[in-house]
């Protein structure tokens, strides 16, 4: 029996075990992934650190820019600094007077690392199932193992909590019109791709911008210059991010079908140089961000008929969403624990 039990470890979570600490609570967090952070991630790629999730980190709020303040890495404050382009920033708010915006040359990665540290995390954990116990809650792991808590909290994407929520659904009148509620939401895809080019100027020219964000028209919705983050780099480095209507239209393809697309509308954009990288990596953000017009306004805790309980949380449990937002969900969901 645990006190309670975290499924992702996304910074939603990582926030909730961290805060639960802090508060002499222990926690388990269980997560799929062989990493932590979600979409704050980092890979590297041909020797060299690539964020191919979220391109930075921006808020206002005290307890998150002191979480931010905390992280062991070298921060790149203000970054990006040179922004270029017509199109919508998909976070406009990060570029508001009194909004703070940095990068870790480390990678963004850096952040959640640190809110992990010294938390009892399970990695490459996945969970099938969701049953209601005598005493608490029980997650079914694939390997059949049980996990029981009397606190379980989903910090996951929108889809994946309504899936393991739904069989007990059907048994419990807390969680039938929560789960009613998020099947109407939906979290927006994001094919990306990581594309390394020489360093040298003449061959691709250099660009001079951190962060370009195209018009409407364009297969990209984002275009980060990832290498110009990093001191020691031996690749010019761009991480393009499509459009959602682009990604959910080639979320099943073959990436070689894709990236031909992206590579002919970079070309267009920047000049030939962008269409002839040297390497290319393809990344599938099936759950990437959710709309801002969707977020609610906390997250939910739900009692079960037999006395447990079962929170929900993540960026779309907060207003203006976010890596930001997904902290905070994690710090609201604590408190009601503590309480």
């Amino acid at each position: 029996m645990q006190e309670v039990v975290i499924i992702g470890a996304g910074v939603a979570g990582l926030s909730l075990a961290r805060a639960l600490a802090a508060s002499g609570i222990e926690s388990l967090v269980l997560d799929k992934s062989r990493g932590v952070g979600g979409r704050a991630a980092t890979r590297r790629v041909e020797g060299q650190p690539v964020d191919h999730g979220v391109a930075f980190l921006h808020g206002s709020h005290p307890e998150f820019l002191a979480a931010l303040d905390a992280v062991d890495a070298t921060p790149l404050e203000g970054w990006p600094l040179r922004v270029r382009g017509e199109g919508r920033p998909c976070q406009p708010r990060a570029f508001r007077k009194g909004e703070r915006r940095l990068a870790f040359e480390e990678g963004v990665t850096a952040f959640p690392k640190s809110l992990a540290r010294g938390l009892d995390v399970r990695r490459g954990v996945r969970v099938a199932s969701l049953a209601a116990r005598r005493d608490g809650v029980g997650a079914v792991l694939e390997d059949g193992e049980s996990v029981v808590a009397r606190n379980l909290v989903l910090a996951l994407p929108l889809e994946q909590a309504l899936r393991l929520l739904e069989p007990l659904a059907s048994e419990s009148g807390a969680i039938r019109p929560i789960a009613s509620l998020l099947s109407m939401m939906t979290t927006e895809p994001c094919l990306t791709l990581l594309a390394g080019y020489p360093l040298d100027a003449t061959a691709t020219g250099e660009p001079e911008w951190d962060l370009f964000y195209p018009s409407d028209e364009s297969v990209s919705m984002l275009v980060a210059h990832d290498s110009s983050k990093r001191r020691e780099k031996k690749w010019r480095v761009l991480v393009y991010q499509c459009r959602s209507c682009f990604s959910r239209r080639h979320l099943e393809a073959d990436p070689e079908v894709w990236i031909p697309l992206v590579l002919s509308d970079a070309s267009r954009l920047f000049g030939d140089w962008a269409g002839r990288p040297l390497w290319r990596v393809p990344h599938r953000w099936r759950y990437s961000r959710t709309d801002s017009a969707n977020t609610l306004a906390r997250p939910f805790w739900l009692t079960l008929e037999n006395g447990a309980r079962i929170g929900i949380g993540g960026e779309v449990f907060s207003p203006g969403g976010g890596v930001e937002g997904a902290f905070l969900s994690g710090l609201r969901l604590a408190e009601r624990v503590v309480e």
